[in-house]
């Protein structure tokens, strides 16, 4: 029997063979060694982002991963976060309690007093509130180190004329607006990644093209807004990294209450783009079904097509990996540079995304066109011993 040719419409609703994987990393410091550990997962699988988005710290590793051939990423990986982590001397069989979270401490200080190799070092003299500088100088530590192991661990020829998509948020400093440097657009250079990494007051902001620009997480700390806002008809698959948990425990004490509000304001905003994503996708749907009860006058109108084009058609699965607090961390656990962390939070985002990747829910995963659907897989496993238990938790699949 012949085969009926597919129409456009059917065409849009058969589920696509190749969808497209996307790699989104928030921005979170020293946290950042988790995504690096996700990715490494994904690369044991074969899992290849066509296209991959990051804010700060997120930057940093899509650079690393964009700018790299597929065999040299874990490589420049380690090479980034090992050169910039120290190997401090302490180790203990049970790595919670008030020991590991005073070595923790002394950590951050080292080095917020010192600076990492390869990433900053602290400005002498300190500069001081009212003393006036030029404005690539206003700020406590200088970056110029991370522009040489961004050149020294990134092929950014490569990253720019290579098939897979980068783009990296901003914020631009003098007009509050947020900007994407993506390479479909314009040529990436190291500056475009220290821009997105610029976080005041510490990190100065970054010059491009005329204008002054500081760190994306000031105005969103996740990149999937602008993947959900541009991405193409095709299917989807987001591997969704984020490093602070809009989800913790009851605070005890003042340093708790310091972590659990960094947690919340730059977690805040990943909730807001997925439920806010998914109600346009739902509306775009609406009007696709009313538009097939419309008599034919009203196909063409204006207001129609408005609706049907507030999203792309194309299902959206997003695979939600989030970095959940460890029981030694304290509000300075995203400038804890230790290799013993960095190592632990690596493992962790290996351990977390081999779960979900293998985790029935995803594997038999069934998302229909024009449905967005959240998988948070990772925590309904049992918690490891880096790791204190939530208050709650999503595992069902999908976040409301």
């Amino acid at each position: 029997m012949q085969q009926a040719p597919l129409t456009q419409e059917s065409a849009v609703n058969a589920p696509d063979p190749d969808p497209q994987s996307v790699l989104v990393l928030q921005g979170g410091g020293a946290l950042g060694a988790y995504q690096a550990g996700v990715y490494e997962a994904l690369a044991q699988r074969d899992i290849a982002p066509d296209w991959v988005a990051g804010i700060s710290i997120g930057a940093v590793n899509a650079a690393l991963i964009a700018g790299n051939a597929p065999e040299d990423r874990i490589p420049a990986l380690k090479a980034f976060w090992h050169g910039i982590s120290r190997e401090l001397q302490y180790r203990l069989d049970e790595p919670i309690g008030f020991a590991r979270r005073a070595f923790n401490e002394a950590s951050a200080q080292y080095a917020a007093t010192l600076g990492l190799p390869g990433f900053f070092t602290p400005r002498w003299p300190m500069p001081m509130p009212e003393w006036p500088n030029h404005l690539s100088q206003l700020s406590y530590y200088d970056t110029t180190p991370l522009r040489s192991t961004l050149l020294d661990l990134v092929d950014f020829d490569r990253l720019n004329h290579a098939e897979m998509r980068f783009s990296v948020g901003a914020v631009n400093m003098l007009k509050g607006n947020f900007a994407y440097f993506d390479n479909t657009e314009r040529t990436i250079g190291p500056e475009h990644i220290m821009a997105s990494g610029a976080l005041p007051p510490g990190f100065p902001p970054v010059e491009i093209d005329g204008e002054w620009y500081w760190d994306g997480g000031l105005v969103s700390n996740t990149p999937l807004q602008y993947v959900l806002d541009n991405r193409s008809l095709r299917e989807m698959n987001v591997y969704q990294v984020d490093l602070f948990s809009s989800r913790g425990i009851v605070p005890t004490t003042m340093a708790d209450i310091a972590q659990r509000e960094k947690d919340i304001r730059f977690s805040s905003r990943t909730r807001l783009n997925t439920d806010t994503s998914k109600a346009l996708q739902k509306l775009r749907a609406a009007a696709k079904r009313l538009a097939r009860r419309l008599p034919e006058e009203f196909q063409d109108d204006p207001d129609l097509a408005r609706l049907l084009d507030c999203r792309p058609a194309g299902a959206v699965a997003v695979m939600h990996l989030i970095n959940r607090a460890h029981g030694y961390e304290t509000n300075s656990k995203d400038y804890e540079f230790s290799r013993m962390t960095i190592d632990e939070h690596w493992h962790c985002g290996h351990h977390d995304a081999s779960h979900s990747l293998a985790h029935p829910n995803w594997i038999n995963r069934d998302v229909s066109p024009d449905e967005i659907v959240t998988f948070d897989l990772s925590g309904d496993r049992p918690n490891d011993r880096l790791r204190r238990p939530l208050a709650s938790s999503d595992s069902t699949g999908e976040i409301a």
